[in-house]
């Protein structure tokens, strides 16, 4: 989403890093090129002209000639005001004395607010709550049949009766009471644009169930409209918070950096994909992060935490940590990677990883991974234990079994051999090119957190992509050595053999 910012914001912090001196026209023309790129990203005047006359106030001459690295004070001050325009610090949801915790959704009509619902009382399952959805929609055709689908893939009841939405969604209140549930989220009806009717509906449905939290849902995608639609209801209903959906879209970022300034509100859920288990708490740190092009390995570990196999992750780090890492292995890491979602946006939250890599990434799609799949199964047993037995009739095999090419197999091949020399090397406890790091067990464990930050994916990323495959035409032939004194040629071809001394 924030793709246009992140690369403008990385260059001007790119620039500004290593500059022993900064004038007050270098800090002039940076300044300037951060305001040209917070309007192009959609962020509304004034917050664009407030952020940065803030990070001009924190870039003082005084505060830089106190600093040993002005560049860095100047990306520290951008982090800082990126961190504070996006929220300051993550919302921490309390509960209510007595249950249920009521909490209401408002939103316009296709801001996503069902599957917000449904999404939202997921994560509320996933932190051993128990909640009920409750369907005060009745205005939208089949909007409570959607909640009920919804609510039975997260395993969530759903309550819904006909008639008036207010008294629908006192109901359902009085409904989760009964049933004893912590939790109720209520879903109501939206408008395709803000009118008297919806605000009105809104304010009674409000006053009579009397929420503990209402949240906004906000599409991401609507730019500068998003953050009029957050005043007019919070005018309202005195908002505590925005759900901000699509957050993973191509959206350029405007309203998740202007609704705070704007509204006095700060983003609470961000939903990053389609799944239900695509969202999770907005922590505003690690989106500046993300931003300025840092990674955001606390996020990435939450991820894995939720969804990979712990047994299939502590097998394949003790074959790892013994040098005997196969096939089998590989794409048994490959199939718990899928499941954290794209290569690509994990990669967005590793940092040191290049920018061409994370590209790369974004263009692997689920066909690409089933061809890599489909190679590997071509293999017999011995020969993904022991890919160096593959020889050229092998590969022919393997081609024409997975319906790949042999440039495919050699790439796949020549990229896991890579993989596998840094998994030996890590087993060894040998890590060249890695300063810093401590020896034994534990630096074992830390060159294997690197690699896996870092180098294994990355060449999974260029397998999967693609890179680095071979051309398809064959390279210029390398003449020959003249015989005679001096140099002696094989005569079936192969290499020189060079000279002896004298």
């Amino acid at each position: 989403m924030f793709d246009a910012l992140s690369d403008r914001l990385e260059r001007v912090a790119g620039r500004l890093r290593n500059r022993g001196r900064i004038s007050t026209a270098d800090l002039d023309a940076a300044l300037g090129e951060i305001r040209t790129a917070l309007l192009d990203a959609d962020v509304e005047l004034g917050v664009a002209r407030h952020f940065v006359e803030a990070v001009r106030e924190r870039c003082s001459s005084e505060v830089l000639s106190r600093s040993l690295t002005p560049g860095q004070q100047v990306v520290k001050a951008v982090h800082e005001q990126l961190v504070e325009a996006l929220g300051g610090e993550a919302l921490r949801i309390t509960y209510a004395p007595r249950p249920p915790t009521v909490v209401l959704l408002a939103g316009l009509q296709g801001s996503g607010k069902t599957t917000a619902a449904a999404k939202l009382a997921q994560w509320w399952r996933a932190q051993g709550r128990n909640p009920l959805l409750v369907g005060a929609d009745l205005q939208r055709p089949a909007a409570v049949e959607q909640l009920r689908i919804l609510g039975s893939q997260a395993q969530v009841s759903v309550f819904s009766q006909p008639g008036d939405p207010v008294s629908t969604a006192v109901a359902g209140v009085e409904e989760a009471r009964r049933l004893g549930r912590d939790v109720c989220i209520i879903d109501t009806a939206g408008r395709i644009t803000v009118d008297g009717a919806l605000m009105d509906e809104m304010r009674r449905i409000s006053e009579r169930t009397n929420p503990h939290y209402t949240f906004l849902v906000i599409d991401a995608m609507t730019g500068q409209d998003a953050v009029s639609t957050a005043r007019a209801f919070h005018d309202t209903l005195a908002l505590d918070g925005v759900i901000l959906s699509k957050l993973d879209s191509d959206a350029r970022g405007g309203a998740a950096l202007s609704v705070k300034e704007v509204v006095g509100r700060p983003i609470v859920f961000a939903s990053t994909g389609e799944r239900l288990g695509d969202l999770d708490l907005f922590h505003p740190d690690r989106m500046a992060d993300r931003i300025l092009g840092m990674g955001d390995v606390l996020t990435l570990i939450e991820q894995a935490e939720r969804t990979m196999d712990q047994d299939v992750v502590a097998r394949s780090a003790d074959r790892l940590m013994s040098g005997r890492f196969t096939l089998d292995d590989f794409l048994e890491q490959l199939h718990q990677v899928q499941k954290m979602g794209s290569l690509g946006g994990i990669l967005r939250l590793m940092p040191g990883v290049s920018k061409e890599v994370r590209q790369a990434a974004e263009q692997i799609d689920d066909s690409q991974v089933a061809r890599i799949e489909a190679i590997v199964r071509s293999m017999t047993p011995k020969e993904r234990a022991d890919p160096t037995i593959v020889d050229g009739s092998r590969r022919v095999r393997i081609a024409r079994g997975s319906g790949a090419s042999t440039q495919d197999v050699n790439q796949l091949l020549k990229q896991f051999r890579e993989m596998q020399k840094m998994m030996r090397s890590v087993g060894s406890g040998a890590m060249p090119n890695m300063p810093g790091m401590p020896t034994g067990r534990l630096g074992r464990l830390a060159a294997a957190r690197q690699i896996a930050s870092g180098g294994a994916e990355e060449s999974l990323a260029e397998m999967l992509s693609g890179r680095g495959r071979p051309p398809a035409t064959p390279p210029a032939r390398v003449p020959a050595a003249p015989k005679g004194r001096g140099g002696k040629n094989k005569k079936k071809g192969g290499r020189v053999t060079p000279p002896k001394g004298r």
